[in-house]
């Protein structure tokens, strides 16, 4: 089942940054993933504005994949230099639709 992974990500020291996004999509990609989005314009259409520098939505083919994705030996300077100069928060969704109105989805 797909599985998306949804970054909240508040950068507080940005020298991490080139680096990871120049060869982490390397690391999702070998793991099935693909960035749906990776941006910074951020507009809130209801409720409070979020104190966030970007969200960023990879997708996975399973939650197998994801994790095998943050578990990757390759991944870990990366993971540690983002959670070092970030206040993030990491949500993993499927694509089940729990109303059970939307016929392409899976029913929740």
């Amino acid at each position: 089942m797909t599985v998306y992974v949804i970054a909240n990500v508040k950068v507080t020291d940005d020298s991490w940054v080139p680096e990871y996004a120049e060869k982490v999509h390397h690391i999702v990609h070998k793991h099935g993933g693909k960035y749906l989005s990776r941006s910074g314009n951020i507009l809130t259409a209801e409720g409070e504005e979020p104190d966030l520098s970007l969200i960023a939505i990879i997708q996975f083919p399973s939650q197998d994949a994801a994790q095998a994705f943050a578990d990757d030996p390759e991944y870990a300077p990366f993971a540690k230099a983002r959670i070092e100069g970030t206040v993030s928060q990491l949500l993993l969704i499927d694509d089940t639709d729990v109303a059970g109105t939307i016929p392409y989805l899976g029913k929740g």
